[in-house]
């Protein structure tokens, strides 16, 4: 079988074999060629101990030289080359005790985790297959290299990395193995939170994030990562909103989502966490959830943090779960209550409300008021920002300056409470927005105050 090979990276290979050294490409780049995919970077795993590799090439960083690991730049692109390496025993789950640097590739692909991540190629030799990876690639399926069992317990990490290959590529993962993550479920609990983090990430922005995270609820995974988000599961009282459990409901908002957008499927994810403790039998006999949005917004923050996410995506997440009920279909708020609903909400995730509000809507028995609504104030929006009608203070036609000179205050608190009247001000009638009429409302105020 031939496999392209792009230039640069035969280059390497080649000038590795001229010096009596063997080298392949290895792994996801290798997966991702067999599958007509697009690599993101390239792997080559050569018999070269990382000395040898740097002497033989003009501009190498030593990346990872314990593990044997060289990056080779050629033409401003990096590229890992590592010695093929065993590994000794596992004592946290996730890091090696040792590294021990062999000759034979063989060696190097059976330490790997899935069989079609244990493949080498070439062209020299062609396609390396010791562990039926070809066969796993052409019937979908995710299955560790020996035993599931082991794999998982050397390096935990691995029950993610199934989950999201799973998703990613839309294979299945084969029986055993999905039996070894459920046994071994427990282990997460020795993996530092970025790097769950970073594989959470990748199963919400793949093809398909709500299988992937049905999987982890079904392996046992969620409850050590998301135990709020898995106390949901099969959580449906007898609220009016919904018509199933509200972990089932949160896959169905996932699924109506388009796009890969982290920001939004984090949203989705965690919209109704509050439901859990706002549940509430009201006067009419009928349980409800009141504020849960609010509730939900809060929990988010600390389950994102725990997380290690970034302050912005943590901020973001939960001021899109902050105002996501879209209630009193039969009112349509003012503009003036738009554009204050617009800057409670912020221009940069305003569009992402929508998208997760209307996701939340479809799951809904009756969604097309709801969904009235929803564009009523999205078409607003879009009309307030391409008009580009002041929004903030820095958009009025006077500042702290001229106050100061025309009315010869002082700096201070007053200042920044006439600049916000005159914003509500504008906010309701643009038109104001001139100095005559700045003025005068400042002048107004002073003497109201």
């Amino acid at each position: 079988m031939k496999v392209f090979v792009p230039y640069d990276v035969k280059y390497i290979i080649n000038e590795l074999y001229k010096n009596k050294f063997d080298a392949f490409i290895v792994g996801g780049c290798l997966r991702d060629l067999l599958l007509n995919l697009e690599p993101k970077d390239y792997d080559i795993a050569t018999s070269a101990k990382p000395d040898n590799v740097m002497s033989l090439f003009n501009k190498t960083i030593p990346t990872g030289i314990k593990h044997g690991t060289v990056t080779v730049v050629i033409n401003n692109n990096n590229y890992e080359v590592t010695t093929f390496r065993t590994e000794g025993d596992y004592l946290d789950n996730r890091h090696p005790s040792s590294v021990d640097f062999v000759t034979d590739i063989r060696e190097d692909l059976s330490r790997r985790d899935f069989t079609v991540n244990a493949l080498a190629y070439n062209d020299k030799l062609g396609l390396i297959d010791y562990f039926n990876g070809i066969n796993d690639l052409k019937n979908k399926i995710i299955r560790c290299v020996g035993h599931a069992d082991k794999r998982f317990k050397e390096d935990a990490l691995r029950m993610l990395r199934a989950i999201r290959f799973s998703c990613q590529l839309g294979f299945k993962i084969e029986n055993k193995t999905f039996e070894a993550i459920i046994n071994n479920a427990n282990l997460i609990k020795n993996i530092s939170k970025e790097r769950i983090r970073d594989e959470l990430c990748k199963i919400l922005i793949s093809s398909s994030p709500s299988k992937g995270i049905d999987m982890l609820q079904k392996t046992g995974l969620l409850e050590f990562i998301i135990p709020e988000l898995n106390l949901l599961v099969n959580y449906s009282p007898l609220s009016i909103k919904h018509n199933r459990d509200v972990f089932g409901h949160t896959l169905k908002v996932m699924d109506n989502l388009e796009g890969n957008n982290l920001t939004l499927m984090l949203a989705a994810l965690l919209h109704d966490v509050g439901k859990l403790n706002t549940l509430t039998l009201e006067a009419d006999g009928v349980y409800r959830f009141p504020k849960h949005n609010v509730e939900g917004s809060v929990m988010s923050k600390k389950i994102l943090r725990d997380l290690k996410f970034d302050n912005y995506t943590v901020n973001s997440v939960s001021k899109l779960i902050e105002h996501h009920l879209v209630l009193q279909v039969n009112y349509m708020p003012t503009r003036y209550e738009i554009k204050k609903y617009l800057l409670e909400v912020g221009e940069d995730i305003v569009y992402l409300l929508f998208e997760l509000q209307k996701a939340d809507i479809r799951a809904l028995d009756n969604p097309k008021p709801f969904l009235n609504k929803v564009d009523y104030i999205k078409d607003t929006v879009k009309d307030i920002l391409s008009n580009k009608e002041p929004l903030y203070i820095k958009d009025l036609v006077i500042n702290g300056e001229d106050l100061i000179k025309e009315f010869n205050i002082p700096r201070g608190k007053l200042i920044g409470d006439i600049l916000n009247h005159l914003l509500d001000e504008v906010l309701k009638n643009p038109d104001l927005n001139n100095k005559e009429n700045l003025l005068s409302l400042s002048r107004n105020f002073l003497n109201h105050n």
